[in-house]
């Protein structure tokens, strides 16, 4: 057996989140400490892409904050993620969307993917 493999799936502490891939948006609550004290700090954004796997994957969500566009990319199984929240399925073609740096306005927009249920 792969020794690796075994201090990797001991040592892993993964935290439940929901699904959701590119096109997502979705609220990240992040803890922040500033000196003694902590806070929560939400980061909404569309993720543009999902990366690596197991206890190395993260995940990069993009906002505009006016008209300035900001990236952040989060692990997926860091501590300092209080919760994530899927807001909205976004309904695109490719795994990252890095197309959406370039647009701007109602080009940047993303279409919502419906669900149907079944009678």
């Amino acid at each position: 057996m792969n020794l690796m493999q075994v201090v990797k799936d001991q040592f892993a502490a993964t935290t439940e989140l929901p699904q959701f891939s590119s096109g997502d948006t979705i609220t990240v609550h992040y803890k922040i400490k500033e000196g003694n004290k902590e806070r929560i700090q939400q980061f909404r954004g569309v993720v543009i892409q999902r990366k690596g796997e197991g206890h190395t994957a993260t995940f990069t969500v993009r906002k505009m904050s006016g008209v300035i566009g900001v990236e952040r990319i989060f692990p997926v199984n860091s501590p300092f993620i209080d919760k994530i929240e899927v807001n909205k399925y976004g309904k695109v073609r490719r795994a990252k969307i890095f197309y959406l740096r370039e647009l701007t306005g109602k080009k940047a927009r993303i279409e919502e993917k419906r669900f149907f249920s079944e009678k």
